[in-house]
């Protein structure tokens, strides 16, 4: 790998390397620096449906001095029209980013550009954090530690009950109604035997939660794939649609494990939490042929029992 603008090789061409590799590997990356998200990256996980719609972007604060005085190499218009960028080209998108409250000398204005910063976006996952100082770095150096601890406790509670009231909207407008490939991971921790319940994340990276019974089982994309294309013809019969339906109800179902590929339906949203219905075992490949990569609302195919 070379330097930006130089030959050789770059952290794109890495990722379509091993996007190529097999079309039912899941391919996903995590924090490069917001500079590193050249359109090229960008307009390639646009293409590829194994390159994963999620993305890391550490904004860190919201604001553009205390940007300046992390020595982060960027300004808060420069994040908002990066994230203008990734969503218009990746529609699809989850966001998620980290933040620190209290950084050296943190006011409250500029605490106040990090809430507005994350109101705006309304970032998907964030991981947040009072700052503490840390030995040989530009602030130890340089800076005093000067934020009281109260004062740092209180703006980390802000910002935490700012995503949340975030993320919470967030899923009820983008999620809820919305099929979702999911890479089925096992028994959730809080299953039960009287309550089975398994989990698995989404190409967003969103865990979902889904009832099951004791063998998790489901319809295969064998037997949804005809169905699904026949119904979705505008003229179908309703007799035949009727008749379709109901040797499809009877027809056999398959068992999923760890590591199958689901696609389940988002019923609710839990914070950042998804919950879910099992519908059937999945390719990515199949999925994306059955035109539901973006998602689909409200098709009654997907009331069936």
């Amino acid at each position: 790998f070379r330097l930006r603008g130089g030959a050789g090789y770059y952290f794109v061409d890495l990722v379509e390397a091993i996007s190529d590799i097999d079309p039912e590997l899941r391919v996903r990356f995590t924090s490069p620096h917001p500079k590193d998200y050249p359109p090229e990256l960008l307009s390639l996980m646009a293409e590829r449906h194994n390159v994963c719609n999620n993305l890391h972007m550490p904004a860190q604060s919201g604001s553009t001095t205390v940007l300046e005085r992390m020595r982060r190499g960027y300004s808060r218009e420069a994040y908002f029209e990066l994230i203008d960028d990734v969503r218009s080209t990746i529609p699809d998108v989850s966001i998620s980013s980290d933040f620190i409250t209290g950084f050296c000398g943190e006011s409250e204005e500029e605490h106040a550009d990090t809430l507005s910063l994350m109101e705006q976006v309304k970032f998907d996952q964030a991981y947040m954090f009072a700052y503490s100082m840390r030995g040989k770095t530009h602030a130890n150096r340089t800076m005093q530690d000067d934020v009281p601890e109260d004062v740092k406790s209180r703006r980390l509670q802000e910002v935490i009950a700012m995503f949340r009231n975030n993320v919470q909207q967030r899923n009820d407008e983008h999620e809820v109604g919305k099929l979702r490939l999911v890479l089925v991971e096992g028994e959730s921790k809080r299953s039960s035997a009287e309550s089975r319940r398994w989990g698995g994340r989404t190409d967003q990276n969103k865990r979902i939660i889904f009832p099951t019974k004791e063998i998790p089982q489901c319809w295969s994309e064998e037997s949804v794939k005809p169905i699904l294309s026949t119904l979705s013809q505008p003229n179908t019969d309703p007799t035949m649609r009727s008749a379709l339906m109901n040797n499809f109800i009877q027809s056999p179902k398959v068992q999923i494990e760890a590591g199958d590929y689901a696609v389940v339906e988002v019923n609710e949203a839990r914070g950042h939490t998804l919950r879910g219905k099992l519908l059937w075992r999945s390719s990515m490949q199949g999925f994306q042929e059955m035109g539901l990569t973006q998602g689909n609302v409200g098709n009654p195919f997907f009331n069936f029992g």
